[in-house]
C-alpha cells in the first residue's frame, strides 16, 4: 500500500488535534506527518496516536513540495494565504474553513453525499469541507432526497461552543464556575453570556438579517445537493461543550412516510437511527461526543404540509463536522485519485 506525506495545519487547535487523532485512529497510510501552526506555536509538541509526539513547525516557513495531502483548520485568512501556495507545490489541501467553499473551482464534499465531485480538485488542488451543521444535516437528508426529492428545508440548530474554538469552550467553563461561586462573569469570545443561556447568533449578521452561519447552510446545501432546494435556517449557540443538534423540517416533492424514511436511514452510510417513543429513544449531544456517526431521532410526519417530515439530527461537530469528514475525503483521494 502506498503511503502519503500528510500535513495538518492548525495542529494546536481543537479541530487540528482531532484531525491528528482521527488520522491515527483510522490508520491512514502515512509515510510522515507534519504538524503546522503559527510561528508563536512553533517548537511546541502535539500528540499523534498513542505513542508519537510531533514538533510543531511554522506554517509560514514550511515547504509543501513533496507533501501529498494537507488537512487544514486554521481560519479563513490563514487558508487564503497558504492553500494556493500548497496547491501549486503539488499538495492537495482539504480545507475546513469557509474561505473556498463557494469557489466554483473548489469541490465542496461530504463523502456520503457527493463523493463523485472530488474529481474537480485538480483545478486548484483544493477541496473544501462544508460547515459542520451542513455536513450532519446532509448526511441524514441525502438518502431521503434520493427517495422523494427534497423541496424545502426548515432547520433550527443547537450548536455547541466547540464550534467557536478552544477559547469558547474555556469561556463556557469559566462562566459556569463563576456563576456557582458568585464571581463576576467575563465575556470575551461571545458578546452575550453563554453559560445557562442560548445565543441566536453564529457568525456575523448580513444585510438581509441572516447570520453568515445561516447563509452557509443555505448556500452549501444548494452547492452539494441541488440548487432548487429552498433552505431557511436559524442557528443558535447553546451551552454544550461538544455536539451539534438540529431540529429539521423537510418538505418533499413526493410522498414519504416516517416508516419509509426510517428504513432508508437505517441503510444509509454514516447514519445511526435511534428512534423510539421512550425517554431513552433519542440521542442528545452528550451521547454523540466522541462518536463518528450522525444520529437521527424523532422521525415523524408533519401533517401541516404536503409530504412533510420532522426529525432530530445530532453529531459530534469536531469529528464528523470537521476532522472525520476531512480524513474521509483524504481516504477517497488515496483510494481513487492519488496513485
Amino acid at each position: 500500500m502506498k503511503k502519503y506525506k500528510v500535513a495538518v495545519v492548525g495542529a494546536t487547535g481543537a479541530v487540528g488535534q482531532e484531525m491528528l487523532k482521527t488520522v491515527a485512529e483510522r490508520a491512514f497510510p502515512v509515510a510522515e506527518v507534519y504538524a503546522l501552526a503559527s510561528g508563536k506555536s512553533a517548537g511546541g509538541e502535539v500528540s499523534f496516536g498513542e505513542d508519537d509526539v510531533l514538533t510543531v513547525q511554522d506554517l509560514a516557513k514550511f515547504d509543501f513540495k513533496g507533501v501529498d495531502i494537507c488537512l487544514s483548520s486554521a481560519g479563513a485568512k490563514v487558508s487564503a494565504d497558504f492553500a494556493p501556495r500548497a496547491g501549486k507545490a503539488g499538495c492537495v489541501v482539504i480545507d475546513n474553513t469557509s474561505y473556498f467553499r463557494q469557489d466554483p473551482d473548489v469541490p465542496l464534499i461530504v463523502p456520503e453525499v457527493n463523493p463523485q465531485a472530488i474529481a474537480g480538485y485538480t483545478k486548484r488542488n483544493i477541496i473544501s469541507n462544508p460547515n459542520c451543521s451542513t455536513i450532519q444535516m446532509l448526511v441524514a437528508l441525502k438518502p431521503l432526497h434520493d427517495l422523494a426529492t427534497i423541496k424545502r428545508i426548515v432547520v433550527s440548530t443547537y450548536q455547541s461552543v466547540s464550534g467557536a474554538g478552544r477559547e469558547a469552550m474555556d469561556e463556557l467553563f469559566s462562566q459556569t464556575r463563576a456563576i456557582f461561586v458568585n464571581d463576576a462573569i467575563s465575556k470575551e469570545v461571545f458578546h452575550k453570556q453563554i453559560a445557562f443561556n442560548v445565543i441566536p447568533q453564529i457568525d456575523v449578521f448580513m444585510e438581509d438579517g441572516k447570520t453568515k452561519e445561516e447563509w452557509k447552510m443555505d448556500a452549501e446545501t444548494k452547492k452539494i445537493l441541488g440548487s432548487k432546494i429552498k433552505v431557511t435556517a436559524t442557528c443558535v449557540r447553546v451551552p454544550v461543550f461538544i455536539g451539534h443538534a438540529e431540529a429539521v423540517n423537510v418538505e418533499f416533492e413526493k410522498p414519504i412516510s416516517a416508516a419509509e424514511a426510517r428504513a432508508a436511514l437505517k441503510k444509509a452510510p454514516g447514519v445511526t437511527v435511534i428512534d423510539r417513543q421512550h425517554e431513552d429513544g433519542f440521542v442528545t449531544p452528550a451521547e454523540c461526543a466522541g462518536e463518528d456517526a450522525t444520529f437521527v431521532s424523532r422521525i415523524r410526519e408533519d401533517g401541516t404540509v404536503e409530504n412533510g417530515l420532522n426529525m432530530w439530527i445530532v453529531s459530534d461537530n469536531l469529528r464528523k463536522g470537521a476532522a472525520l469528514n476531512a480524513v474521509q475525503i483524504a481516504e477517497l483521494l488515496a483510494k481513487d485519485y492519488l496513485k
